[in-house]
């Protein structure tokens, strides 16, 4: 990972530790987010931590498992670092679906946090 750009060192580290948390505890996802953050969650939007996570963790499934199937990150000019994430996961028993995030990550306070990130399901029906 030494010689890979620091901005995809942070990016990959970042996405590690997202689904990490999202799998095993998505209410402790909390950590990532400021007042300002937005999530757009299949076309839903949400603004603030407090309704990310209360969003989260109301999703309609007991268990998640993401794969990630790729990863790709930029610098933006303001110093942030653009991240795209694509991937499968697997809610329940439900069978295993494709999925696109992405997220923009901005150093705040000490730490990277998540100010805006997007959802989608890789569905191609509608």
């Amino acid at each position: 990972m030494g010689d890979k750009p620091i901005w995809e060192q942070i990016g990959s580290s970042f996405v590690q530790h997202y689904y990490q948390l999202f799998d095993a505890d998505r209410t402790q996802l909390g950590a990532i987010y400021i007042d300002a953050s937005c999530l757009t969650w299949e076309g839903q939007q949400f603004q603030g931590k407090a309704a990310i996570v209360e969003k989260l963790s109301s999703l309609p499934f007991q268990k998640i498992q993401h794969s990630i199937t790729a990863q790709d990150h930029q610098p933006t000019p303001d110093s942030c670092i653009l991240s795209m994430v694509v991937g499968q996961l697997k809610a329940d028993d439900d069978q295993v679906l494709g999925f696109h995030q992405t997220f923009l990550l901005k150093h705040f306070q000490g730490a990277w946090v998540c100010t805006n990130e997007v959802f989608r399901l890789g569905l191609h029906n509608g």
